[in-house]
């Protein structure tokens, strides 16, 4: 059943990067992210004070559910929406593809899981990867599409934190106390930010399939493709439920093609091949150290 969940998960990620770069062409992305984050983050509250009555977070999580906060929403999604304005969504899911590699390398980094070989030569493998799509129209620092790659890897790396320091609280408390409230903190931590450009906003510009765009991306992906995220964290391991990012850059390149238009080079095609061909890797460590461990304990 979760995997079922999961890829359902999978399915309205994939369309998130495609309804963003129609939406942030209208409505900037500071706007955008203030709009889209109070959607969720009204949406969730009521659903919050209906569901769980009273916050259980104990006094020594706290400071960790701040940190969620800040990863979700100024970090995650704020980098996410300047970044899709500025790449493409096909380059966005593949980065978005590799978080099991971010996962492995933050893992290790906080809290001391060691790394088979092979899963190293999948990190290395893997950013060579990603190399070649950042790089996809020359190195060069300076020009727009460079800096939208780069910042997904911002977005990226929060959100693979997001799941590291968010898998123990799901376990503790329950995946949607977890998720309502990093995504209620996370817009009330942007709203210093995102309020006074969303009142100078001019509203006249904004049409139907707008209104739409915001609603999938408040409600479609950040009330319920994070909850199920959190979900499935609650009951299978991080890198298994991470593993469902292979899906979205193959799903969202067709989306890409049909919808935008999107002409795929044979760099984007060389470098997403050989970035999955690392995350593979990582996670076929990671599932054969668990085996292992499985196995010692046995013995």
């Amino acid at each position: 059943m979760v995997y079922i969940i999961m890829l359902f998960q999978t399915l309205i990620a994939s369309g998130t990067h495609i309804v963003a770069k129609v939406v942030v062409e209208d409505i900037d992305s500071v706007t955008l992210t203030f709009l889209r984050s109070m959607i969720a983050a009204i949406g969730l509250l009521i659903l919050f004070v209906i569901r769980e009555k009273s916050i259980r977070i104990e006094r020594d999580d706290r400071m960790k559910m701040l940190w969620l906060g800040v990863l979700v929403i100024p970090l995650n999604q704020f980098a996410f929406l300047i970044a899709i304005g500025l790449t493409t969504p096909s380059n966005a899911a593949l980065f978005y593809a590799t978080t099991p590699v971010f996962v492995m390398i933050l893992s290790a980094l906080l809290l001391n899981e060691r790394a088979l070989l092979f899963a190293k030569i999948g990190v290395i493998i893997g950013f060579i990867g990603i190399a070649l799509v950042i790089f996809e129209r020359g190195v060069d620092f300076s020009s727009d599409y460079t800096l939208g790659n780069l910042l997904l890897l911002v977005a990226v790396s929060s959100w693979g934190l997001y799941t590291v320091l968010g898998r123990p609280l799901v376990l503790k408390y329950g995946s949607f106390h977890i998720s309502s409230l990093s995504m209620i903190i996370g817009a009330a931590m942007f709203m210093p930010i995102g309020i006074i450009p969303a009142i100078k906003f001019d509203y006249s510009t904004i049409g139907v399939a707008h209104l739409y765009g915001l609603l999938y991306l408040g409600i479609g992906t950040s009330i319920i493709a994070y909850f199920l995220w959190y979900y499935a964290l609650g009951r299978i391991e991080s890198t298994k439920v991470a593993v469902f990012t292979y899906l979205q850059p193959v799903l969202t390149t067709i989306l890409a093609v049909i919808i935008l238009g999107q002409i795929i080079t044979m760099q984007f095609i060389t470098g997403a091949c050989i970035a999955l061909v690392g995350v593979v890797l990582v996670q076929s460590s990671r599932s054969l150290k668990i085996l292992l461990a499985e196995k010692l304990k046995q013995n």
